[in-house]
């Protein structure tokens, strides 16, 4: 069959539907970092299953951000810093670069605690010091982005992803009572105390975190240059027959869904494994994955213990990249440079500079003896600040009818996405009343 020029999936549909899982996966599944583990863990241990709901709460929100960033991408072939050059006045582009330098210096952070993280994973499976690995971790991370093409960094920030199942593989060895666990999930339960509210703020600022919105509609566009149709440039959907065009959305917004839906089941895991077994034997203050990690050993057994610290220690490898390049992309988007991983070095160094600072200076910073907590606790300020902002400047540019065409933002996407910039906004407002 034959759509304008371009041909329409051959073989069985549900196989491309599979083939089609790689950007929103890999989005997902980078949200669930160390430090996202870190204040699961945190949940679970101290409240049990009482905050299983939020789960609930935040797929549909987390989807509808994440499925409006990849649609930006796809109807237009542009990133979202090359958005806000088209749509914004000159006012309105150096607001965004400031938040951008702002989300640069919070991945910093970030990085360097995940570093910390990945370190402190190997030494609790005997592996050798916290620093080592820490430096060779960020060492390897940074040769494979400078030398790796596209397709083998794709396929590795795939095979991370599934290190994540780890975490369901654990609930299920350590969970007794599956009809309390399902009744949390969809019960919720709520106190009015000020150490449950903060949890709850940050369990919404790790999940919808800022970074991510760059990240996906970049690493779909990485995938559109990758098509054999439109050489090395990405071809939007206006570009595409209508039946390969609808085709595509589909599948997209399968894979968006799919990989959000992953991302908060692994936090359900996560809340769940920790609350059937820390917080039943009383184990309650949890700080990093590390902690959880080595409190899990005597409680559900060193096997247990050990995927605990595997799983953290993928997500981590998986996550730094992300981390690094997110806000790399908007800049250099921003300032109308080349961007992506599918570029060599040669034709956009300005990005891969950003990246190399990344995460190089991650790996300083994580070899400076900086408690990590700390630096979390930063993170999650900055990130909180910066999403409900940045949340405002990806609805305005996705309801842009002279960029979207036909593909700008339905009544559910807006509703869903307004209220996610709600949510963020006070989300931000009270982590500075509770602080």
């Amino acid at each position: 069959m034959i759509d304008g020029m371009t041909p329409t999936p051959a073989g069985p549909i549900w196989r491309e539907y599979l083939r089609s899982m790689g950007p929103g996966l890999v989005t997902g599944s980078s949200d669930d970092d160390p430090s996202g583990i870190a204040t699961y863990s945190q949940t679970g241990a101290q409240y049990g299953t009482s905050l299983l709901w939020v789960a609930l709460l935040t797929f549909p929100l987390m989807a509808a951000v994440q499925e409006i960033c990849d649609r930006t991408a796809l109807a237009t072939g542009l990133g979202i810093g090359e958005m806000a050059v088209r749509r914004f006045n000159r006012t309105g582009k150096w607001v965004v670069g400031t938040l951008l330098v702002a989300l640069i210096a919070a991945n910093l952070l970030n990085i360097a605690a995940d570093l910390e993280a990945i370190g402190s994973g190997m030494n609790l499976l005997h592996a050798g010091p916290v620093w080592l690995w820490a430096l060779a971790a960020g060492g390897v991370i940074t040769g494979l982005l400078i030398i790796g093409s596209y397709q083998r960094i794709a396929l590795v920030f795939k095979f991370l992803s599934l290190t994540l199942l780890v975490y369901v593989v654990v609930m299920v060895l350590v969970t007794r009572d599956w009809a309390r666990l399902l009744e949390s999930a969809v019960i919720p339960h709520i106190q009015l105390s000020r150490s449950f509210i903060a949890l709850l703020v940050a369990i919404l600022g790790t999940t919808i975190s800022p970074y991510l919105f760059f990240w996906q509609s970049a690493n779909r566009l990485e995938e559109m240059r990758d098509e054999p149709e439109g050489g090395d440039e990405p071809t939007p959907l206006r570009k595409k027959g209508p039946v390969r065009a609808a085709f595509k959305q589909r599948t997209s917004r399968f894979d968006v869904f799919s990989g959000m839906a992953f991302s908060n089941f692994v936090m359900f895991a996560i809340i769940a494994t920790t609350a059937e077994t820390l917080h039943v034997h009383h184990t309650l203050h949890i700080q990093s994955a590390a902690e959880a990690a080595q409190a899990l050993k005597p409680l559900a057994g060193r096997f247990a213990s050990e995927i605990f610290a595997l799983g953290f220690i993928g997500s981590g490898l998986l996550a730094i990249p992300v981390l690094a390049a997110s806000g790399s992309v908007g800049m250099t988007g921003l300032l109308g440079k080349d961007w992506g991983f599918s570029r060599s070095v040669r034709k956009a160094p300005l990005f891969y500079v950003l990246v190399i600072l990344g995460t190089l200076g991650g790996t300083a910073l994580s070899l400076l003896s900086i408690n990590p907590i700390k630096l979390l606790v930063l993170v999650a300020v900055i990130d909180g600040v910066l999403a409900a902002p940045l949340l405002v400047v990806v609805m305005i540019v996705s309801r842009s009818r002279r960029l979207m065409g036909k593909y700008v933002n339905g009544k559910a996407a807006n509703i869903l996405g307004w209220i996610t910039v709600a949510l963020m906004a006070g989300a931000s407002i009270a982590m500075f009343v509770i602080g």
